[in-house]
Order: structure tokens, then C-alpha cells, then sequence
């Protein structure tokens, strides 16, 4: 039987009924005009028991003073809201107009770019111009030349002519001057060859003396002449004995330094023999030919530009791939939790036998989907998930594990190539997934810049705009990159334009061409260095702390922004951003190991880079990008 209420209690609640229903709730302070009527019920309450009366009293006093407390907080805290919304707006004005002055000098730049554009399209004209003037010139010149060089030869006749007429009226005047002197009297003649015969005697006695005089005597002229040579030798001959002593020191330290090369030659002789009789000689690769599918022509494909263990990598898959091909089924790797999704199954599942260019067209496929898919959602899914549920939307629960494992063991297999290497590494956790859309940006900004860079719409550009629009895409690459990559697209001292677009092309197997490798090679390049400058600004530390790193961070690069620096700590700590604690620390190595992984970069100008990167970026393992 229900137990009916004490009438007391039912006045009270039924005046409570009526005082909430006479209140008007479309007033401010709602709850304060709710609360005045329990108010008066609980005084009634205490005045018709009075024994507990003191006890509820004290209940209501401490339950007032604390709805007073919370009403003071709660208006500070709307002054402090206040406040905040208007910080807010004040930053969303000031964002929107930094984003409207960006745009403003954006559009600055571009006009400006186009401006210099026209202007080097006009100068190459004015260039041409003064090329044809300047070969026309050139041939007006030569042709002077010949003229005045006939001119010159017809003056040297004239003047050759002119001597002979001089000679031959000196011969002339000297034939008639020979006979007016036979006409000349005989005695003069006489007397004037005694007088000469006086003087010739005379002369000769003088000459004598002097002989007997100053026979032994040297002139002052050659005497100075040789005292000047005397000192000169002398000079001479006291460097001659400095560099004689010098190279004697130099022919003595020599001859330690030749000693201890002799003793070194006479080590590394013996253990040059020591590595001969324990080494293998160098194998003949051409012998692969013979059991390679397709004979010499496709080997020859195959071992181009390789090293020996490259080539030994590619005569793994080609072998490893005709037994792949040989094997009907794989076992199942079992239910385990530690087991992939896309691995988890028991039993036999069947070997879809497929060849290089189809994994590569799969492989291009699901990329396309996720993409689709993370967009949809609006978060990034797990690749491993989706890589599954890929398979089994398309094919079904049943056949969904044949062509996981089927994907699987061809990617384990054909490591040397750089798009299956790639996804199997984010898909197995090794490689940030990132790092892939990070390269899809980096080629769809060069190939808009490149866009931009062709005016006319010809598809061909030149060496100079292909330049232009590499700084342009990669502010931060330094002078030796933009060469490099210059060099990669093919610009010879014979070749002055190229076709972009042709640039950005994969075969079937996935094979880039080499401007997308030696970006590839150059974001790998620069990112390890980035690295190592992270790690020496780190020093010593045995174990980081966030506030370490995000120093080092600042420190190595000053551009870098507060939110992608949240991120790079997130995923350094592993943790989400806002349970970063400041008193965890990781061990170093397993921080480095951890952002080796990443999609970490450079956001502002680093530190130059010096020579060629070439040499380093074939040593680069490419399964890292």
C-alpha cells in the first residue's frame, strides 16, 4: 500500500507549485528568482521544527554565504570575459589586416615579376639587335682593311720606285764628279799626298805612345759596369746560400717524412697481400644476364649508374620476384594483437601474383582514396586501417587479406624502388606520413611557379625563367641546390629549352625523373642536417625535457612558428599538444630517432651550404622519404 504524505508536506509543496508558477522566467537572473521560493519553503520548514532549527540554520547560512561567493566570482569572471572577447576581435583585425596586407604586397611582387619579365624579354631583343649592328659592322671593317692594305702595298711600290730614281741620279752625279776630278791637275794632287803621308806618320807615332801608355788601363765605364755586376752576383750568391740552407732543412725533414712514408708503404703493401689472399675478387655482373628474364638488353637497363650493392639489390628482387611468383598462397601470421590489421588472419590466403606496375598502380590508387577520405573527415586516419578497409570496400571481407599480403610481400621485395619503399615504411610506422604529402606540396608549388613562369603558354621555358622559378617555389634552397636541380632537368650548354611538364612524369613502376629524385635527395640532405644542428645546439644532454628542445628549436631557427613548434614537440614527446610535462624527459637518442622519422623541416634560412651535395645524396637510403 503506498504510504501517503504528511499534510504539512503536501501545503508545502503546493505552495512551492503555485510560487514558481507565478514567476516570470523571461526576466535576467532566472535562477536567483527560482531560488526565493525554496528559500521561504526551507525558513517554514525550520520554524515548525524547531529542534532541528539550529542545525538547518547553520546549513542554510553556510550554503548562503556560498552562492555569494560563487556570484562574486562569477561577475569577475564576466568583466575577465569581456575583456577577452575584446582581445579577440582586436586580434582577428589585426590578423585580417596583416592577411590583407600579404595579399596587397603579394600582388606587389607579382606585378613587379612580370615587370621584369617583359623587361628581360626586352633586353634579349635589344641584345639581338646590337648582334646583327655589331656583325655588320665587323664585315664593314674587314672590308676597309683589304682597301687600305692595297692602298698601303701600292705606296710601298711607289716608294720603291722612287728610290731607284734617287739612285740611279746619284749614280749620275758621282760618275760626273769622277771625271771633273781626272781633270784636275797632277801637282796638286801630288802635294796633298805628301801632306797626308805626314799626317799618317804623325798619327801613327801618337798612337804608339798611348799603346805603351795606357795599354794596361780599363775604363771607367766598364770599370763600373763591372763593379755594378760584382754586387749583383754577390746578392745573388748570398740568397742562392739562403735558399741552399733552407732546402737542405726541408731535404732533412724530408727524408724523416720519406722514412716514415717508406715504412708506411711497407704496412700497407702487407696488408694490401693480408686482404688479397682473405678477399673474394670482384664479381662479373655480366654473367647475370644470362639468367635474368629478358637476356642482356634488360639487365643492361637495370645495372645502369649502379653501384655493386645496388646491383645486388636488383638481382635480389628479380630473383625474389620470380619465386614470389611462383607461390600460390601465404600463411596467415594469426590474430594477434601485435600483428597489423592488415596482416591479421588465420589460415591460407591466396598469392594474387602481381607484377611490379600493378602494385605501383594500387599503390597510387589508395593514396588517392585516403586522401579523399581524411579530407571528408576532416582528421588524418591511420594508413595501416585504411589500407585494410581499402580492400575490403573494394573486394570484400573474404579477399580483402589475398591482396593485403599479396601488397605486402611485393613491397618487402622491391626495396630500391622509391614509391614502394616509401608507403611500406608508413605503413609500417617507420615514416611519418607527412613526409609524403610534404613532397606532393613541394612538386605541385614548383609546377605552379613554373605555370606562372610561362607566360605564353608554349610549355617550353628557358634556362634563366626555369631558374627564376626555382627560387621563387624554394626561397630557402641555397645557389649550389637551384644549380643542382638546374643540372637535373636537363640544361646543357646545346639544350637551352626544355619542356616543364615532362619534368613531373613516373613510368609504370614509379620511376620519377630527376628533378623529383634530387628533391627528393636535397629534403633528405637538409633535413639530417637540420637535425645535427638540433643535436649539437642540444650538447650533452643525456635526456630532454620539452623546454630543451623547444629552445634548441628557437635557437637553430629563428622562423619557425608557435604552432608548428607544438607540433614538432607532440611528436617528439609523442603525447598530444596540451599534456606536454615540462618535467618528462626522453633519452637523446631516442628523441633524434623519433624526428629522424618526421616530417621536420626548416622554416626559415639556415646555415649556407658549401660544395657539391651530389656524392651525398646517392649515399642517401632512399627508403627514408
Amino acid at each position: 500500500m503506498p504510504i501517503s504524505k504528511p499534510r504539512y508536506l503536501e501545503e508545502l509543496e503546493s505552495h512551492l507549485r503555485t510560487e514558481l508558477q507565478a514567476l516570470d522566467l523571461t526576466k535576467g537572473k532566472i535562477q536567483e528568482l527560482k531560488l526565493q521560493p525554496y528559500r521561504e519553503v526551507f525558513e517554514c520548514f525550520m520554524e515548525e521544527f524547531k529542534t532541528y532549527k539550529p542545525l538547518l540554520a547553520s546549513i542554510k547560512r553556510e550554503y548562503e554565504s556560498t552562492i555569494a561567493h560563487l556570484q562574486e566570482k562569477i561577475c569577475t569572471l564576466e568583466s575577465v570575459n569581456g575583456v577577452l572577447v575584446t582581445a579577440a576581435d582586436q586580434c582577428t583585425r589585426q590578423i585580417l589586416a596583416f592577411q590583407q596586407q600579404e595579399k596587397i604586397e603579394i600582388a606587389k611582387l607579382k606585378e613587379e615579376r612580370l615587370y621584369l619579365l617583359k623587361l628581360i624579354d626586352k633586353m634579349t631583343e635589344e641584345k639581338c639587335s646590337l648582334e646583327t649592328q655589331v656583325a655588320k659592322l665587323r664585315k664593314t671593317v674587314a672590308e676597309e682593311y683589304l682597301r687600305y692594305l692595297n692602298e698601303c702595298d701600292a705606296r710601298k711600290l711607289l716608294l720603291l720606285d722612287l728610290n731607284e730614281m734617287y739612285r740611279q741620279k746619284e749614280e749620275l752625279r758621282l760618275t760626273k764628279e769622277q771625271e771633273d776630278v781626272l781633270d784636275e791637275d797632277t801637282v796638286k794632287l801630288k802635294v796633298a799626298l805628301k801632306v797626308a803621308r805626314q799626317d799618317l806618320t804623325k798619327a801613327q807615332i801618337d798612337l804608339n805612345t798611348m799603346q805603351a801608355n795606357y795599354g794596361d788601363v780599363v775604363p771607367r765605364r766598364e770599370f763600373e759596369l763591372q763593379e755594378q755586376r760584382y754586387n749583383e752576383l754577390d746578392y745573388k750568391l748570398s740568397v742562392l746560400q739562403k735558399d741552399f740552407d733552407d732546402l737542405r732543412d726541408e731535404y732533412e725533414i724530408m727524408l724523416d717524412i720519406h722514412k716514415q712514408v717508406s715504412e708506411d708503404r711497407d704496412r700497407y703493401f702487407n696488408d694490401l697481400i693480408a686482404v688479397q689472399r682473405t678477399s673474394t675478387p670482384r664479381p662479373d655482373w655480366n654473367k647475370c644476364a644470362e639468367v635474368i628474364i629478358g637476356g642482356n638488353e634488360r639487365w643492361n637497363s637495370l645495372a645502369v649508374g649502379k653501384t655493386s650493392d645496388q646491383l645486388v639489390d636488383v638481382l635480389l628482387e628479380e630473383i625474389g620476384g620470380g619465386l614470389l611468383r611462383e607461390r600460390d598462397t601465404f600463411v596467415g601470421r594469426g590474430r594477434s594483437e601485435k600483428i597489423p590489421p592488415y596482416l591479421r588472419c588465420d589460415g591460407l590466403v591466396k598469392n594474387k601474383k602481381l607484377t611490379k606496375k600493378d602494385v605501383v598502380i594500387l599503390l597510387r590508387d589508395i593514396w588517392r582514396e585516403k586522401i579523399i577520405a581524411d579530407q571528408q573527415k576532416g582528421r588524418q586516419s591511420s594508413l595501416s586501417d585504411f589500407f585494410l578497409g581499402y580492400f575490403q570496400k573494394k573486394h570484400g571481407e573474404t579477399v580483402a587479406f589475398d591482396w593485403t599480403y599479396s601488397i605486402y610481400e611485393n613491397l618487402k621485395l622491391y626495396r630500391s624502388n622509391e614509391m614502394m619503399a616509401l608507403f611500406l615504411n608508413v605503413l609500417t610506422g617507420s615514416v611519418d606520413e607527412g613526409i609524403y604529402h610534404n613532397h606532393l606540396l613541394e612538386l605541385n608549388n614548383l609546377l605552379k611557379e613554373l605555370t606562372l613562369a610561362d607566360t605564353e603558354s608554349t610549355g617550353v621555358l628557358t634556362e634563366e625563367q626555369f631558374t627564376l622559378a626555382l627560387k621563387m617555389a624554394f626561397p630557402l634552397k641555397t645557389e649550389d641546390e637551384i644549380e643542382e636541380l638546374v643540372e637535373a632537368a636537363g640544361f646543357t650548354t646545346n639544350v637551352g629549352n626544355i619542356l616543364y611538364r615532362l619534368l613531373f612524369l613516373e613510368d609504370d613502376e614509379g620511376k620519377t625523373e630527376p628533378v623529383v629524385t634530387k628533391l627528393r635527395n636535397q629534403y633528405v640532405i637538409n633535413k639530417q642536417t637540420y637535425l645535427n644542428e638540433l643535436r649539437a645546439e642540444l650538447g650533452a644532454l643525456l635526456d630532454v625535457r620539452p623546454d630543451d628542445l623547444r629552445a634548441a628549436f628557437c635557437i637553430v631557427d629563428h622562423s619557425i612558428t608557435e604552432q608548428t613548434l607544438e607540433s614538432y614537440l607532440s611528436y617528439a614527446f609523442q603525447v598530444p599538444k596540451d599534456q606536454l610535462d615540462p618535467a618528462v624527459s626522453v633519452p637523446m637518442e631516442t628523441l633524434m630517432q623519433r624526428l629522424m622519422t618526421g616530417d621536420i623541416h626548416r622554416q626559415g634560412a639556415g646555415q649556407p651550404q658549401h660544395g657539391p651535395t651530389s656524392h651525398t645524396a646517392e649515399e642517401t637510403d632512399h627508403s627514408g622519404i
